[in-house]
C-alpha cells in the first residue's frame, strides 16, 4: 500500500491552517488562522472562500475596546445519525480562542454561540450519535453540552490545559489529555475514571476508534502510541525527528494516520507503517479522514492542505493478484498464466473482497461482481443514495454487502438478492470482517450492543434462527463459520476477550474450549481444518468436530508446531487449500505451506462413507492424528467396523472394547444411545431410548451414571421399576457403608416393597423384549 499525495503549489491559506474537517459528501473545509474558511472538492481543487470568520464581539466588552480577532482552533461535523447514511451534515461546530464554540451551518452562517472557558477552546467533539458536545479548554476543564448548546455538565477540572477530547465508541465515556496522562472518564460521577501515565512529554492529540475499541496517542516526546481501553500499551513507536502533532483513526478501525513535521504516515492498527511521505507542509496540525476511509486530508503549519489517497492496495487469492492502482483503476494479474486485465471504474473504489473466484468490488454508487472466467463483463448492483459500503464478506455461493443505510444484504454471485436479516439495535457502521461471517446457509454477526450476543439467521430467509442470540459468558472478539458443507454441519468458532477459543454447533449450541491465549485463526475455505495461532505455537485442528463426538482423544487430532519466529500479535490473513499466508506484527507477510493435504482428503472419504479407502490412506501415512481423526469421523458416521479398527492403531484399548460392546448391541436405538453416551450426552441419549419406548434402558442408563433423582423421576413418571430403582439405590449405599438422607427415597421406600426376585424377573422381561444379550448399559 502507498499513499498518494496532492498538494497546491501555492497554498490557499496565508497562516497556519489549525483543523480541517470533511462534510458526509466528500467536500473537505479548512479553518486557519488567517480566519478564513476555504471550501475544497474530494479531489484537492479548492470550491473558493466559504467566510471569514468575524463573529460579533461580546456583550461584555467594555465601551470603547476593540475585540481581538478570533481564531478558530478547532471543528467537527455534526454527525450522521446511525441508519440515515451519509446525508449531508447541515451543521458544525467550532472552537475559538475566545473560550467559546459556534455552531454554525454549512453555509457559513453562525447559528449559536456560547461561553464555554477561560482562555482558548482547545478541543471539541459531538458524540456518534449526535445528541452531545464535549469540549476542553486552556482553563482544564470538560463540559458537555447539549445539541442546541446548553450546559448539561462539568464534567472534569484538571490542572492543565486539555488539548484533545474525544468520545468513547458507546458515548459513556470520554479520553482527554492531562499533561503526560491520559484519563478516561466515565459521563456516571459513581464510576471511577481511569489515569495512566502515557508519555514523557505533552501528549497533544488522542484519538478513541468506535470499531476497534482502541486508542490513540501523539506526544511531544516524538512518539505515537496504541493503547487498549484498560491503559495497556499495544504499540510504541521509535522516536521520530519533531513532535508528533497529529494523529487520527480510519473509520475501518483497520489502519490510522500520523503527522509531524513534514512528515505523513499511514499505519497499521497494530503499529506499524503502510507508508511515509513527506509533504512540504510544516508541522500537520489535524488529520481527517473520509467517511468511506479512502482518502484524507491534512492541516499544515506553512497554510497547505495536502490530500492523500491511499494506492496500490494488494488482494490474494490463490493464483490472482489484484492491485488497487488507484481511486478508479483495479489491476488483476494471474500470476500462473501471467495475463493481466485492467478494470476502470466510474466512482471511487470505496471496497472490494477477493475469494472463491470472484472479486467484489463497491464504489460509492454501485457494486461490480466479477467471475474469474470473465473479467470484461461485470454483474452490476445499483447502492442506495447516501448509502456507504462499510464491509463486503464472501463465501462459495454467496457475499454479503453491509451499507451504513440499508443494513446488511446477501446476493448470490449473480446480483440477486437473498435476503436482508435484521434484528433490534443494527448498526451497520460498527461490522468489520471480525464480527460478520457468512456460509452457505448461515449468517453469523456479534451484536455491538451485547458483545456477549451473536445472532444467527438462515441466509436464504432471513430469519432469525432460535429463540434468540447465542449468548457467551465473556465479550466475543471474532467469529467465524466453517465454509464447507460437511456431514459434521455448521459450526461457529468465537474468539473471546480472554483470548480463549471455543467451538460450537449452530443449530445445537454448546461452546466447547479449543484453546487459550489464541492470537489469530482462521477455517480453511475448503475443508473443515482450523488454524490459530496459540502461545508461540501454530496448531491446525484436522477435524474441529472431534470435541463433540471423543473430547477424550480430541488433542489428538490437532497438529502443534513451534511459531516463535513469528513473534506476538501475528494474523492470519488466509487459509486457502494448504497455505496458509500470516502477516507478522511488524508488517512482513509469511505463507506456510507445510500444512498436510491428507487430513483433507479423509474428510472427504468420511463424507461419501469410503470407509475402506480412508482405513488404505491412514495405513499408508502411519499418522497418529490421521487414525485419531479417523477414529472419530467413523464413530460420527456410526461405522463401528472402522471405529475399532482406528482406535486400536492409536491404542485406545478401553474404547476398541466399548465400540464392540455397542456393536454387539442388536437394536438401533440401543446402538444410538451407547453412541450418544461416548460424547458425553446422557439426555441426547435418554430421548433416543424414551422415543424407542426402552423405559428401563433410560432408566438403568442413570443408574449406571449414578444419577438417582433422575432415576426415580422417570420412574416415577412412567409408573414402572420404582422397586428396581430402590433396590440399586440401597445396594449403593450399603456398598459405601452410608444411610439414606435423600427424603424423596426414604418416602418411596416406605409405601414400595422391595423384593429382588421381583425386580431380576422384570428385569430378564426387560431384556428379552428388547432383544438385549449383553449388559444393558456398561
Amino acid at each position: 500500500m502507498k499513499l498518494k499525495l496532492h498538494q497546491d503549489a501555492i497554498n490557499k491559506h496565508t497562516d497556519i491552517v489549525n483543523c480541517v474537517g470533511w462534510t458526509s459528501n466528500n467536500e473537505l473545509y479548512s479553518f486557519s488562522d488567517d480566519r478564513k474558511v476555504l471550501r475544497w472538492s474530494g479531489d484537492g481543487e479548492p470550491l473558493g472562500t466559504l467566510m471569514t470568520f468575524d463573529p460579533p464581539p461580546s456583550k461584555n466588552l467594555p465601551a470603547g475596546e476593540t475585540p481581538a480577532p478570533v481564531y478558530i482552533t478547532a471543528n467537527h461535523w455534526f454527525p450522521s445519525a446511525p441508519g440515515k447514511g451519509q446525508s449531508s451534515s447541515d451543521v458544525y461546530a467550532v472552537g475559538g480562542t475566545d473560550g467559546k464554540f459556534y455552531i454554525c451551518s454549512k453555509g457559513g452562517r453562525i447559528e449559536k454561540a456560547a461561553e464555554a472557558h477561560k482562555g482558548a477552546l482547545l478541543s471539541l467533539k459531538w458524540n456518534y450519535e449526535g445528541t452531545a458536545l464535549v469540549t476542553a479548554g486552556e482553563d482544564g476543564q470538560i463540559k458537555i453540552w447539549s445539541r442546541s448548546g446548553m450546559l448539561r455538565s462539568t464534567l472534569a477540572q484538571t490542572g492543565y490545559p486539555v488539548y484533545c477530547v474525544v468520545w468513547s465508541p458507546n458515548n459513556d465515556q470520554v479520553l482527554l489529555t492531562n499533561g503526560r496522562n491520559l484519563i478516561i472518564k466515565p459521563l456516571q460521577p459513581s464510576n471511577k475514571p481511569t489515569q495512566w501515565k502515557a508519555h514523557d512529554g505533552l501528549i497533544l492529540k488522542v484519538d478513541w476508534n468506535l470499531v476497534n475499541n482502541t486508542i490513540l496517542s501523539a506526544s511531544e516526546d516524538r512518539k505515537y502510541k496504541v493503547w487498549d481501553t484498560y491503559g495497556r500499551q499495544l504499540f510504541s513507536s521509535a522516536p521520530h525527528d519533531h513532535p508528533i502533532t497529529s494523529i487520527a483513526w480510519n473509520p475501518s478501525g483497520e489502519m490510522f494516520a500520523v503527522g509531524s513535521f513534514n512528515l505523513l504516515r499511514v499505519c497499521d492498527k497494530q503499529g506499524w507503517s503502510y507508508a511515509m511521505e513527506k509533504p512540504d507542509s510544516g508541522s500537520i496540525y489535524d488529520i481527517a479522514w473520509t467517511p468511506d476511509g479512502t482518502q484524507i486530508a491534512c492541516a499544515g503549519g506553512s497554510g497547505a492542505i495536502v490530500f492523500g489517497h491511499l494506492v496500490n492496495k494488494r488482494y490474494d487469492w490463490k493464483n490472482y493478484e489484484v492491485t488497487l492502482l488507484d481511486d478508479h483503476k483495479i489491476l488483476v494479474h494471474d500470476v500462473t498464466q501471467g495475463s493481466k486485465e485492467n478494470l476502470e471504474f466510474r466512482d471511487r473504489v470505496i471496497k472490494a473482497c477477493l475469494g472463491f473466484g470472484h472479486l467484489v468490488v463497491a464504489t460509492s454508487s454501485q457494486c461490480y461482481v466479477y467471475s474469474d472466467r470473465n473479467w470484461n463483463t461485470p454483474v452490476i448492483v445499483d447502492l442506495s443514495n447516501n448509502g456507504r459500503v462499510t464491509c463486503i464478506q464472501q463465501c462459495a455461493e454467496f457475499f454479503v454487502l453491509v451499507d451504513n443505510l440499508v443494513g446488511i444484504q446477501i446476493f448470490t454471485y449473480e446480483a440477486r438478492l437473498v435476503s436482508q436479516p435484521k434484528y433490534p439495535g443494527v448498526r451497520p457502521e460498527f461490522m468489520t470482517a471480525q464480527n460478520i461471517s457468512i456460509s452457505s446457509d448461515i449468517l453469523a454477526i456479534k451484536d455491538h450492543t451485547d458483545e456477549k450476543a451473536i445472532y444467527i439467521f438462515d441466509v436464504s430467509s432471513g430469519r432469525q434462527l432460535g429463540d434468540g442470540p447465542l449468548k457467551h459468558t465473556q465479550d466475543i472478539l471474532e467469529v467465524a463459520l466453517n465454509l464447507p458443507t460437511s456431514p459434521a454441519g455448521r459450526q461457529l468458532v468465537v474468539l473471546d476477550k480472554n483470548r480463549d477459543l471455543f467451538i460450537t454447533r449452530v443449530l445445537k449450541p454448546q461452546l466447547k474450549k479449543l484453546g487459550s491465549m489464541v492470537e489469530t485463526f482462521a477455517w480453511n475455505d475448503e475443508t473443515d481444518m482450523l488454524f490459530a495461532i496459540m502461545d508461540a505455537k501454530f496448531a491446525v485442528w484436522y477435524y474441529p468436530n472431534a470435541v463433540f463426538v471423543d473430547e477424550d482423544i480430541a488433542p489428538l487430532t490437532r497438529l502443534e508446531r513451534d511459531a516463535s519466529s513469528l513473534g506476538k500479535n501475528a494474523q492470519c490473513l488466509s487459509f486457502v487449500g494448504t497455505h496458509c499466508t500470516l502477516r507478522r506484527a511488524d508488517g512482513a507477510i509469511v505463507t506456510m505451506s507445510n500444512i498436510s493435504p491428507l487430513p483433507g482428503m479423509l474428510q472427504e472419504f468420511a463424507r461419501r462413507k469410503q470407509w475402506e479407502e480412508a482405513i488404505r490412506l491412514c495405513r499408508h501415512v502411519k499418522m497418529k492424528e490421521m487414525w485419531a481423526c479417523l477414529a472419530v469421523m467413523s464413530l460420527f458416521g456410526q461405522d463401528l467396523n472402522t471405529a475399532e479398527v482406528a482406535y486400536a492403531a492409536i491404542e485406545e484399548v478401553h474404547k476398541v472394547q466399548y465400540v464392540t460392546y455397542i456393536r454387539d448391541i442388536p437394536t438401533p436405538e440401543g446402538r444410538a444411545a451407547e453412541l450418544a453416551l461416548m460424547r458425553h450426552q446422557p439426555r441426547e441419549a435418554e430421548s433416543i431410548l424414551l422415543s424407542a419406548n426402552l423405559i428401563y434402558r433410560a432408566i438403568r442408563m442413570w443408574i449406571n451414571l449414578f444419577n438417582w433423582d433422575r432415576a426415580l423421576d422417570l420412574a416415577l413418571k412412567y409408573k414402572t421399576h420404582v422397586d428396581t430403582v430402590l433396590y440399586f439405590r440401597d445396594k449403593y449405599l450399603k456398598t459405601l457403608g452410608r444411610s439414606e438422607t435423600n427424603k424423596r427415597f426414604i418416602q418411596y421406600a416406605q409405601g414400595v416393597p422391595v423384593e429382588w426376585e421381583k425386580i431380576k424377573a422384570k428385569i430378564a422381561a426387560e431384556e428379552e423384549k428388547s432383544g438385549a444379550t449383553a449388559k444393558p448399559v456398561r
